[in-house]
C-alpha cells in the first residue's frame, strides 16, 4: 500500500516542471535490491593535492619509527635500560641461571627487631683488602655496549670541557655526593651521638629533594656500614638500613642531573642494593635481615626525589642477575691469572 502511494507521488513529481526523479532512487528503499551503479564514496585524503604536499608526506613517513640519536635515548637505553616497565627478554640473556646458587635471604634470621639489637645504628668500618667490592664487580662486568657509550660520553665531555675541566667536573660530582651522604647521615643519626652538626650541609637542593622521603623513614638500623659475604667472597659499604613506610629496607641514596622516574633508569643500582642485602643477611655482624630495597634518586634543583621500592620478589629477581655478574667477574679474573706469565 505504501509502495503504491509512493509510486503515485513520484509520477506526479515527474509531471512537474523542473523536477526529475531517477528511477534508481527507488532502489534505496528496497531491502532486496542493490544498485551496483551507486556512486562510490570519495576518500577525503584522496582530495588532497598530493603533488603539493608530497614533500611533507614523505618526510613524515620517513621519520616514522626512526630511532633517536645515540646522544639521547640510545645511550640511556644501553647504560640505564629502557624506560618501558615491560622489557622484552633478550634471547639467551634472561634464560641464564647462576651456576652456584646461594639464597639472598637467611631463613635463620628475622626482619623484626628484638631486644638484643643495638639502639644506636651500626656503622661498621670497611676493611680494604683483596676481596672485591660490589662496585668493582659491577664496573668490570659491564657489557661492551655499555663501555662504548660510557667512553663516548667521556670523550664528548672532554671535548667540551677539556682534560682538566673533565677532571674538575668528576671531582665536583664526587664531592656533591659525599656531602649529600654526610648530610643524610647527620639527619638520620640520633642527636645524642652527634658531636656537631654542620648546618651548611643541610642547605642543599639534594636535601630539599628528599624531604618527602625522609618523612617515611624511621627505625634506622645501620648507616654507612660495611658488609661482607664470606661465602660469595665480596664486600660493600651500604648507605642505610631503615624502615620505609613500615618496611625494613636497604636504602641507597643517589644523585642525578636528570629525572629517573623508572627503576630501569637507575642502571645497575638495583644489583648494588641486592648485593648489599644478600651480604648483610649472612654477615655475622648483623643479627637481623632485610627483604626489601629502596633506591632514592635526588635532584640538585630540589625537585621531589624519585623513590624506587623493591619488594622481596623483585629483590630475588635482581639477586639472580647479581650472581651472574659475580660469576662473570670470577671467571674473568681466573682467565687473567691464567694468562699471566709465571
Amino acid at each position: 500500500m505504501k509502495m503504491k502511494l509512493f509510486q503515485t507521488i513520484c509520477r506526479q513529481l515527474r509531471s512537474s516542471k523542473g523536477f526529475s526523479v531517477e528511477s534508481a532512487a527507488l532502489v534505496a528503499f528496497s531491502t532486496s535490491s542493490y544498485s551496483c551503479g551507486r556512486k562510490k564514496k570519495v576518500n577525503p585524503y584522496e582530495e588532497v593535492d598530493q603533488e603539493k604536499y608530497s614533500n611533507l608526506v614523505q618526510s613524515v613517513l620517513s621519520s616514522r619509527g626512526v630511532a633517536h640519536t645515540p646522544g639521547s635515548v640510545e645511550e640511556d637505553t644501553l647504560l640505564c635500560g629502557p624506560v618501558s616497565k615491560h622489557k622484552p627478554p633478550k634471547q639467551g640473556e634472561d634464560r641464564r641461571v647462576p651456576q652456584n646458587w646461594f639464597p639472598i635471604f637467611n631463613p635463620e634470621r628475622s626482619d623484626k627487631p628484638n631486644a638484643s639489637d643495638p639502639s644506636v645504628p651500626l656503622k661498621i668500618p670497611l676493611q680494604r683488602n683483596v676481596i672485591p667490592s660490589v662496585t668493582r664487580v659491577l664496573q668490570q662486568t659491564m657489557t661492551k655496549q655499555q663501555v662504548f657509550w660510557l667512553e663516548r660520553w667521556k670523550q664528548r665531555m672532554i671535548l667540551e670541557l677539556g682534560e682538566d675541566g673533565f677532571k674538575e667536573y668528576n671531582s665536583n660530582i664526587f664531592l656533591q655526593g659525599k656531602r649529600f651522604h654526610e648530610a643524610l647521615e647527620s639527619i638520620l643519626s640520633p642527636q645524642e651521638t652527634l658531636k656537631e652538626r654542620d648546618e651548611n650541609l643541610l642547605k642543599s637542593g639534594y636535601i630539599e629533594s628528599v624531604q618527602h622521603i625522609l618523612k617515611d623513614v624511621s627505625g634506622v638500623r645501620a648507616l654507612e656500614s660495611a658488609v661482607q659475604h664470606e661465602t660469595l667472597n665480596y664486600i660493600g659499604l651500604l648507605d642505610c638500613v631503615a624502615e620505609y613506610q613500615g618496611k625494613l629496607c636497604v636504602i641507597d641514596w643517589k644523585t642525578s642531573e636528570k629525572p629517573k622516574p623508572f627503576i630501569q633508569s637507575t642502571f645497575d643500582n638495583p644489583l648494588q642494593v641486592v648485593a648489599y642485602m644478600g651480604a648483610m643477611n649472612h654477615d655475622t655482624n648483623y643479627s637481623f635481615q632485610v627483604q626489601c630495597g629502596l633506591i632514592v634518586v635526588a635532584y640538585k634543583d630540589g625537585s621531589p626525589a624519585h623513590p624506587h621500592f623493591m619488594d622481596a620478589e623483585l629483590c630475588s629477581q635482581y639477586w639472580a642477575k647479581w650472581l651472574l655478574r659475580l660469576e662473570e667477574y670470577t671467571e674473568k679474573k681466573k682467565n687473567q691469572n691464567i694468562q699471566k706469565p709465571e
